[in-house]
């Protein structure tokens, strides 16, 4: 057996010389090796023979990109529309930029736009209150909760905000007054005051808007909650976790994953959907450029007003759903992709380092190389 090994040392050793000794002209072939038969009776394990004739890569071939021709021509035609675009912008009075400038920070105007925030912001925070609480009913063993929450997103769904906006402002007709007193009844001995006075125009859209966007976010939220595998949820029962803990340190983080994109959608059509208060004469941005351009007829100028204030609003929100996304997917992916400010900065110092003027990470500028080696030399003549 040792001289067997012996044998397949010195096989391999030549095999990784730089020179290989020619078969002779009667040496067996892979298959008669096969067969063969050490010295002490024990078979030996075939080499396969190496085909010295085996296709090499030829050095100097050209390697031809892929042409996409269709991807070309539609860039050409998106980058020509977009120029277009943007030549009629500079070029064609009728924008009426003077008008523009003059009315973008107008106090009305201003005034119109934080009317808008703060519409979006009770109708936000109450609609996904409610939703939430919806969604939980929706998720309950109660047929009592699950179909009230059912027939609450059903209906809120179906008719339109705006009957809902002028239904509320126009609650007086159905219900002169509302109090509190004895059941079934209207004698409201414990409190009693005209519905017209409690529910203003602002009372009325923030009502309407809040109850819709509750059917919505409801049906987000469920949905972000019935996305979480179920093992983690059996896993967590069985560790004898509190259902607070379980909802809240387990559900509700995976869940968010689901939820936040979906969420910032819903804030953001919400932002847009404030415009349709101007039914109830609701002085919040859309119905204060209507007012100003029903009385100079400027309508393009005003109107373009409002577009580039929506635009900044919504544009505010998805840089803020883009980091809050990047946060939650800490846990779903191994390394977070780049943010544009970074894939920028990385692409920017690519692009100068191929221009030469600043060294590659890691090397030396030939003037640094030069005083490394007359460091080295001037250490050495020391040491001599």
């Amino acid at each position: 057996m040792s001289r067997i090994l012996a044998r397949r040392s010195e096989g391999t050793a030549t095999l990784a010389g730089a020179v290989v000794a020619p078969a002779p002209a009667d040496a067996p072939t892979g298959a008669q090796a096969a067969g063969a038969v050490g010295a002490e009776g024990q078979p030996v394990a075939a080499v396969p023979p190496t085909d010295a004739a085996a296709p090499r890569h030829e050095a100097g071939l050209r390697v031809v990109p892929v042409k996409h021709w269709g991807r070309w021509a539609l860039s050409a035609i998106v980058a020509f529309v977009i120029l277009q675009f943007l030549w009629s912008l500079a070029t064609n009075p009728q924008w009426q930029w003077n008008v523009f400038a003059e009315y973008f920070f107008a106090p009305s105007v201003i005034n119109g736009l934080w009317l808008t925030l703060g519409l979006t912001v009770v109708s936000g925070v109450a609609g996904f209150v409610l939703g939430a609480v919806l969604a939980v009913f929706r998720l309950s063993k109660s047929p009592l909760l699950n179909a009230a929450a059912w027939w609450y997103i059903w209906f809120f769904r179906s008719v339109p905000l705006v009957v809902q906006i002028l239904v509320w402002y126009n609650l007086g007709y159905l219900y002169p007054t509302l109090g509190l007193g004895t059941p079934f009844t209207t004698d409201f001995w414990l409190l009693e005051f005209p519905t017209t006075t409690l529910i203003s125009a602002f009372a009325a859209a923030a009502i309407g808007l809040s109850l819709h966007q509750a059917a919505y976010s409801a049906e987000i939220i469920r949905a972000g909650i019935l996305s979480v595998d179920q093992g983690q949820l059996e896993a967590a029962g069985a560790l004898g976790l509190p259902r607070r803990i379980r909802f809240f340190r387990i559900t509700l983080p995976q869940a968010a994953r689901a939820i936040v994109p979906n969420a910032f959608n819903e804030i953001i059509g919400l932002v847009k959907g404030t415009s349709v208060v101007f039914i109830v004469a609701l002085p919040e941005l859309f119905y204060t450029v209507q007012v100003i351009y029903n009385r100079n007829q400027r309508v393009i100028p005003l109107l373009l007003v409002a577009v580039v204030w929506y635009a900044l609003i919504t544009t505010i929100l998805s840089i803020a759903q883009y980091h809050v996304e990047r946060r939650f997917a800490r846990g779903a992916v191994r390394e977070l992709p780049p943010t544009p400010i970074q894939r920028a900065t990385s692409w920017a110092r690519i692009q100068w380092q191929r221009l030469g003027d600043a060294p590659a990470h890691g090397s030396l500028t030939p003037a640094g190389a030069a005083a490394a080696s007359g460091t080295a030399s001037t250490r050495t003549g020391g040491a001599a």
